[in-house]
């Protein structure tokens, strides 16, 4: 197995070895039929209720296998999940930056024994810019069933909340650490945006969130659209805003809560620029008109 990037807390049980030879499952009420599951996890300390359904808890509760991006965190989980897991007797892999990925094979031997695994990042939807895409890849090489579990995504969730163009989207991921390549993407995103009328997506390191609030204030256009979105499904402190940039220029320095330290996930919209607009309505234009010469 994979050695873990933080020792277990005191009174915690240890992982049980991932060798290819331990994979018995003990006696369960319901096991799953074999599948690799992709298991969403809370983003917040919302109460379960609020944001997974009832029947990913039923789905976990008969998994003893499972691929993580933290142990620890996992154990967490599922302790929450149903305080009866007896966690002793799970099995855990981590797959994370820090994994070597001609292991990852080995990771998903108990679905060649027919048993069903669990895929789980730290937070949200796994396999969305997360290494579990690297398992479900593995598993879908050789014709294993995946099956995505219903639960909180927070691309998706900010996208609903900002007001932007949610039939044209890219998510990007982290953008370049250096400032002269982040400023350099940045105007390319917003170059994309209008040309195409998409709205960009993309996320920073949590205690790098203002200083990238503040970089985005100083390099985006007035006029572009810029959404912040704080603490998805957190009952008292999220925060989803919409502004142009030049409003957020004006407010940065009374602007109250902060964003630092608080996962948070941006979104900027330029819109269509003027000669893709008259372009597209040119072309609506023809079609209406062949349209109408076939109708008569």
């Amino acid at each position: 197995m994979l050695k873990q990037d933080s020792q277990p807390n005191a009174g915690e049980a240890s992982p049980r070895s991932a060798e290819p030879d331990a994979l018995s499952v003990p006696a369960l009420s319901t096991q799953e039929s074999p599948a690799l599951y992709l298991i969403p996890v809370g983003m917040s300390d919302a109460p379960f209720a609020d944001v997974l359904p009832e029947g990913n808890l039923k789905t976990v509760r008969g998994i003893r296998h499972f691929i993580v991006e933290n142990v620890r965190n996992a154990r967490r989980f599922l302790k929450r999940c149903d305080p009866a897991i007896d966690i002793s007797a799970i099995t855990f892999h981590e797959l994370n930056r820090h994994t070597d990925t001609a292991m990852v094979s080995a990771f998903i031997d108990p679905l060649r024994h027919g048993l069903p695994m669990g895929l789980m990042s730290d937070a949200g939807c796994p396999a969305v810019a997360d290494p579990g895409a690297i398992a479900v890849a593995a598993a879908q090489r050789e014709g294993f069933r995946v099956r995505p579990l219903v639960g909180p995504s927070s691309i998706l969730m900010a996208l609903m909340a900002s007001g932007f163009n949610g039939q044209g989207f890219a998510f990007h991921g982290y953008l370049p650490i250096d400032e002269n390549e982040r400023g350099a993407a940045l105007r390319r995103l917003e170059a994309n945006s209008r040309r195409h009328d998409m709205t960009q997506i993309f996320i920073e390191t949590p205690y790098r969130n203002d200083r990238m609030l503040r970089f985005l204030a100083d390099t985006l256009s007035p006029q572009t659209m810029l959404c912040v979105a704080c603490d998805i499904t957190a009952r008292e402190s999220e925060c989803i805003r919409s502004m142009s940039v030049a409003r957020w220029r004006s407010t940065l320095d009374t602007l109250h809560p902060v964003f630092d330290k608080r996962p948070a996930i941006f979104l900027i919209y330029a819109g269509e620029d003027e000669s893709v607009h008259q372009g597209k309505e040119k072309h609506h234009s023809r079609n209406r008109k062949s349209d109408g010469t076939r109708r008569k």
